[in-house]
């Protein structure tokens, strides 16, 4: 890698690290290429991204952003999982380091705030943004299901009345 093509690397993951919502920390103990690609087409398929780089160039491109306390984390085999959905990222990695023992999570940052293994399997155990939204939605609906409910039931009931009424009088 020449010094124009770590420059370039540096800004992209700078890019990165000031979009994100949350960045996951990985290390990878041995993941075989189709281990590699079946991980990043799970964080693909919840809007994550996965990228191995270079830990001296991601402590580099660090600096100066909501994640600079992380740069311990980078050292030995890493790569970093990342979405601007603040579970995202953190799911999909425990999810696949649950079925996978050669990818171990070692912490990550959402925001300015540094999180440990555990406090990225906390995080992953969260509903997502679309899970929330769904839910929102829903409770949302509920009240105004009742509402309609409630307005169209008089009308039922006098229908029937009326019914009951008119079959007393035909017999």
């Amino acid at each position: 890698m020449d010094r124009s093509q770590k420059a370039d690397a540096v800004a992209q993951l700078n890019a990165v690290f000031n979009e994100a919502g949350v960045v996951v920390v990985t290390r990878n103990l041995g993941l075989t290429v189709a281990q590699s690609t079946d991980l990043r087409l799970k964080m693909r398929d919840v809007g994550a991204s996965y990228k191995v780089a270079k830990n001296r160039l991601a402590k580099i491109a660090l600096k100066d952003t909501a994640y600079e306390g992380m740069g311990d984390m980078l050292t030995g085999p890493t790569a970093i999982g990342y979405s601007t959905d603040p579970v995202a990222a953190a799911k999909a990695a425990v999810d696949f380091a649950k079925t996978n023992d050669k990818l171990e999570i070692v912490g990550g940052a959402m925001g300015g705030q540094v999180l440990d293994e555990a406090g990225i399997k906390a995080l992953a155990s969260l509903p997502s943004l679309d899970e929330l939204r769904a839910k929102l939605v829903g409770l949302v609906n509920a009240p105004a299901t009742k509402v309609a409910q409630v307005v169209n039931a008089p009308a039922a009931k006098l229908a029937r009345v009326f019914g009951a009424y008119a079959a007393k009088d035909a017999a």
